[in-house]
């Protein structure tokens, strides 16, 4: 028997109970992605540990039992605010121009995001293949999850306090009750405190 320890868990199997999982199983991996830092410390993790272990395409290797991995990235619903204008506060909504512009910042800033991540899962020589969606990332990365029938979903964590965790929610806390399949929560090292000298 071998053993595989990976995010502090250990498993039990035989060589050759691994061999044929590696041998026709696909891992198929969700990474949640956003601008924070500790979402792409969420990936890197996800790529140096999971894909290590159920072996990663490599270079002059087929990809027969290589996993992948979906990066998805939520981006907030337009909304069609009210502006108050003028002395009288009176209203007005948004115009289609407005509205054009947020949607291509949007789309622009995704594309780039996603486009760092690719890179990184190319340099790891790892499949990936990218997923935009819009709505509460809490929700729509559960969904996607259950929907694309994922075998690990990845977020990383921001280390919230009590009180804005309380406020603001947390999307990983929100996941890791929510998501129908087994889920890593990836903490970032702690911050290293420099003194001036």
């Amino acid at each position: 028997m071998e053993a595989v320890e990976g995010a502090g868990l250990a498993m039990q199997r035989t060589k050759e109970e691994g061999e044929e999982m590696m041998g026709k199983n696909e891992m198929k991996v969700m990474v949640a992605l956003d601008e924070s830092g500790e979402s792409f410390y969420a990936l890197k993790w996800a790529l140096d540990n999971l894909f290590g272990i159920t072996g990663a395409v490599t270079p002059g290797t087929s990809d027969r039992g290589a996993g992948t991995v979906t990066l998805v990235h939520v981006q907030q619903p337009f909304q069609h605010f009210v502006f108050p204008a003028g002395p009288g506060g009176a209203a007005f909504y948004a115009t289609s121009s407005v509205e054009q512009s947020i949607r291509k910042a949007q789309e622009e800033n995704s594309a780039a995001l996603l486009s760092r991540a690719l890179q990184i899962c190319k340099d790891k020589n790892v499949k990936a293949e990218t997923l935009v969606l819009t709505g509460d990332p809490k929700d729509m990365i559960c969904q996607a999850a259950e929907q694309v029938h994922m075998d690990l979903l990845v977020v990383g964590s921001r280390g919230l306090g009590k009180i804005k965790r309380a406020l603001l929610g947390s999307v990983s806390d929100y996941c890791a009750h929510h998501v129908q399949c087994p889920i890593i929560i990836v903490k970032p090292p702690p911050k290293q405190h420099h003194t001036k000298q």
